[in-house]
Order: C-alpha cells, then sequence, then structure tokens
C-alpha cells in the first residue's frame, strides 16, 4: 500500500470534488432543465445570491473533479497503469470542461435574467425565453456531449484500475458501470436529461468513495511494487 502527502493531498481533491458537486446542485434553490421557462427568472430572483454561490460552488466542483483525476494519474507515473489511465483521465476531464462551459451557459443567462426580467410582463419574458432558444439548444448539446466524453473516460480509466487492482474492485466496477449507463442513457434517450440524474448523484458518491479509500488505504500499487515487476 502506498500512503504519504501526494496520496492524502489526492484524496482532499475526489473529497471536495464530490461535496462540491454535490451539494452545489442540491441545495440550489431553483433548478433550470434544459431549456429556460418563463417562471425560471423569478423563482432564481427570489433566492438571488444564494443560487449563483450554489451554481458557483457546482462548477468549481468541475474543475475540482479533473484536479483529483490528474492527481490519481499522476500517482500512476511509473506504473503501467498510465498507458489506460491517462487517456481515461484526459476524455473524462474533457468531459468535465465542457460541463463546465454548459453549466456556465445557464449560470449567465440564469443570473442576468433575473435581474433583467425583474418586474417584466409575462410577454416579455416568454419574449427571452425565446430569444435564448438557439443558444440553449447548442449548451444542451454541451451537457449532452460532457456527459458521454465523462462517461467514456471512466470506461478507460476503470480498465487501468481492474487491470493493475489500482483500488477495490467496487470501485472500478462502479467507474465501468457509470461510464458504460452515462453513454446509454445520453445516446439512447437525448432528451430526457432526468435519466440521467441518479447517475450523476452516483457519480459524486463515486468521487468521495475514491477520496475515503485513498485517504484510508492508500494505492495498491506502490511506487516499489512496480519497479519490481
Amino acid at each position: 500500500m502506498k500512503r504519504d502527502f501526494s496520496t492524502t493531498a489526492t484524496a482532499w481533491l475526489f473529497l471536495l470534488a464530490g461535496g462540491m458537486l454535490w451539494l452545489g446542485w442540491v441545495l440550489l434553490p431553483t433548478r433550470i432543465g434544459l431549456f429556460f421557462r418563463p417562471g425560471d427568472f423569478a423563482a432564481i430572483h427570489e433566492h438571488w445570491r444564494l443560487w449563483i454561490w450554489m451554481f458557483r460552488i457546482h462548477l468549481f466542483g468541475h474543475l475540482m473533479a479533473l484536479m483529483a483525476l490528474v492527481a490519481l494519474a499522476s500517482l500512476l507515473t511509473e506504473s503501467e497503469a498510465r498507458i489506460l489511465a491517462w487517456p481515461g483521465v484526459a476524455v473524462a476531464g474533457t468531459g468535465l470542461l465542457v460541463g463546465a462551459l454548459g453549466g456556465a451557459f445557464y449560470y449567465h443567462h440564469g443570473a442576468w435574467g433575473a435581474l433583467e426580467m425583474a418586474g417584466k410582463s409575462q410577454a416579455a419574458l416568454l419574449a427571452q425565453v425565446a430569444a435564448l432558444r438557439i443558444d440553449t439548444e447548442y449548451a444542451t448539446c454541451l451537457v449532452r456531449f460532457s456527459r458521454v466524453f465523462f462517461g467514456m473516460g471512466q470506461l478507460v480509466l476503470a480498465l487501468a484500475l481492474f487491470k493493475w487492482n489500482v483500488l477495490p474492485k467496487a470501485i472500478a466496477g462502479g467507474a465501468a458501470l457509470l461510464g458504460l449507463v452515462a453513454i446509454v442513457l445520453i445516446m439512447g434517450f437525448p432528451d430526457d436529461a432526468e435519466y440521467y440524474t441518479p447517475v450523476f448523484h452516483l457519480n459524486a458518491l463515486w468521487l468521495v468513495s475514491i477520496g475515503i479509500v485513498v485517504g484510508r488505504v492508500g494505492l495498491r500499487l506502490s511506487l516499489d511494487e512496480t519497479r519490481k515487476a
């Protein structure tokens, strides 16, 4: 087992990533669907500061998750596991960045629209929603592909975790299952975003689980064992 400052730092990154992604989203007083609705702006305006801060935490959770995955892959630099771990992390990280960009669209237009549309008529609200329609179509595409990319990265990372026994089989199996389910759901049901919600919650739990295991146990594939092999 390998436990040192690097594994401790990696563990905290995973714990923060899972917590920020999940809590930032769960504590949002108003959640927007794939497309804005007229009532969203008033609902956001009612708890404006809480909404923007929770959304910020959620968005930065994407970046924290990317940092955590890169840290994990860095721990495997001298291991053969890097051959699959780094490609998996690269694709999953791309998904996280794309997801943050897609989320930033909803964050900006939600916060700005709440202030701009305060007190406006229903006709003005409908006009605002209609004006955002085309841009939102593109944002939904970013969100969908971010989830597919992250799922694909999880699948490849899972192979590294399985083959070189880096972490418990349950974590590797969870990565493979969540990645596969995400790809199937998004590609098979692109307009039914609510189907992905359980995967989001389980992904947050998966990140936290890695943090707990790495922090308490370390990695099963130590650098000394790798060199002996």
